[in-house]
């Protein structure tokens, strides 16, 4: 029998095999990679947290206020933690962006 050239997809559907295209949210693309910083304090990666991605409501540990949703910030945690990175994930905090800035060094 025969080899049919036809392809076996419905016509219109070009993509099908690998589903729509999502579309692409530059903003979250933009602030999706952590920074690292250098510090007298350790190596500490920073995330930026946008307006529109702060949905809940956190604690600052720089000025004990609280952040509300809507709020830009910053989501730290250290690099170079005893414990491991996993450790240091689940021990990342939220800052205000002036008090990031502005901590003081403890030693």
């Amino acid at each position: 029998m025969p080899r049919s050239n036809r392809p076996n997809r419905p016509r219109g559907s070009s993509r099908a095999k690998w589903g729509a295209t999502p579309e692409v949210d530059l903003e979250r693309a933009r602030a999706g990679l952590p920074m690292r910083e250098s510090a007298p304090d350790g190596e500490w990666s920073v995330r930026r947290i946008t307006e529109r991605n702060a949905a809940k409501t956190y604690t600052c540990p720089g000025c004990h206020s609280s952040i509300p949703p809507g709020i830009a910030h910053l989501v730290v945690w250290r690099e170079d933690s005893l414990f491991g990175p996993e450790t240091a994930l689940a021990d990342r905090r939220h800052w205000h962006l002036r008090c990031w800035q502005t901590r003081s060094f403890r030693y």
